[in-house]
């Protein structure tokens, strides 16, 4: 079967296959949530697996979208059985909103919202994953306690301490990358060469997320002199320019470590490097108030990089906890039911 995959991803012959997948081959069903008054209303892009169990509601990092988690998904729902809710943060993906409102206040808000709107007054049992920005809303929204059926919370790589030293390099980062790509196989293709996403499989298929299709004038240069618009041209830009967020920055990540403490739910924190700990959490930890883990060495876009291990992690957490019952226990107690039928109709044949 590994063998198999590698020929796919690599075109069988060795030769890397950049092309994109489409998400319908991890999620169930997409669609546009609408939430808020008619005439002020913003609609978020949500992608939907599973039909029992808990809802894992995913909040993706920064710059990405809710197709980040497509790969994860499909290995965490082989391992429970669950819900899945993906969706694409606001300025991110496919969502459209009225107003670029950055703040945590008012993105904890939005996944309030989406919820109420997916599952009614009455949700189902939920826990919070997010990775990067996402885990630092995940934070602030159980925190507020804006989910009134949250039962656990899993922050990815979001630690206060080291996310407050990285944003001082962050627009150097943002200005390093290509502004726009002639193809989306050739964004696909730099962010693997680039190291922004390791998994090639991940990669063919979040990418589609971050990058839209464009059309822009060419321009050509007559006689020396005269500029004429002679066709349009099309491109990929990102979908998001972080850098108009700045503002926003500081309040996505300061506090985040306190406030995490303070849940008073079952908590995860997965690193990708024990140096990404704080203080406040490295004494936390030790204390034994949260459950860690670390994961092999990879890049900050670590459900993408490892979607297995972090699956393996979240399943840990939700079947510790008994958030959620483990496929094979389902397989084997389905078996036994089969067996104790089977057994009960022999009996019942035999005794008339």
């Amino acid at each position: 079967n590994k063998y198999l995959e590698y020929l796919v991803s690599f075109g069988g012959f060795g030769k890397p296959d950049y092309s994109p997948l489409s998400w319908r081959g991890y999620f169930d069903q997409m669609e546009d949530v609408v939430v808020g008054a008619a005439d002020s209303s913003d609609s978020f892009r949500v992608y939907k697996a599973g039909t029992g169990g808990p809802v894992l509601v995913l909040l993706h990092g920064g710059g990405h979208s809710a197709l980040s988690w497509a790969v994860c998904t499909t290995a965490i729902s082989s391992r429970v059985s669950c819900r899945v809710l993906a969706m694409d943060l606001r300025g991110h993906g496919a969502t459209q909103v009225q107003c670029d409102d950055f703040s945590t206040q008012t993105m904890s808000r939005d996944v309030a919202n989406v919820v109420q709107a997916c599952y009614g007054e009455t949700p189902p049992p939920m826990v919070l994953i997010g990775h990067g920005v996402g885990g630092a809303i995940a934070v602030h929204a159980a925190s507020s306690m804006l989910l009134p059926t949250i039962v656990g919370l899993v922050a990815i790589d979001v630690v206060e301490g080291s996310a407050m030293e990285v944003l001082h390099s962050m627009q150097n980062f943002l200005r390093g990358r290509p502004k726009s790509f002639k193809s989306m196989v050739h964004a696909i293709e730099w962010s693997v060469k680039s190291g922004q996403i390791q998994n090639l499989e991940s990669a063919r298929v979040s990418v589609v997320g971050q990058i839209k299709k464009c059309e822009v004038d060419k321009d050509v240069l007559l006689e020396g002199y005269i500029t004429v618009c002679v066709c349009l041209q099309s491109v990929y830009n990102w979908r998001i320019d972080l850098s108009k967020a700045e503002k926003y920055w500081d309040g996505w990540f300061r506090g985040t470590s306190n406030l995490f403490l303070s849940c008073n739910l079952p908590k995860l924190l997965l690193l990708a490097g024990v140096d990404r700990l704080d203080r406040d959490l490295t004494i936390a930890q030790m204390q034994g108030k949260f459950m860690m883990q670390l994961l092999p060495p990879c890049g900050h876009a670590v459900q993408e990089d490892h979607p297995d291990k972090v699956a393996d992690a979240i399943t840990s957490f939700l079947l510790r906890h008994k958030f959620a019952e483990s496929r094979e226990d389902n397989q084997r107690s389905g078996t036994c039911k089969t067996h104790t039928l089977t057994h009960y109709l022999l009996y019942d044949t035999n005794s008339s």
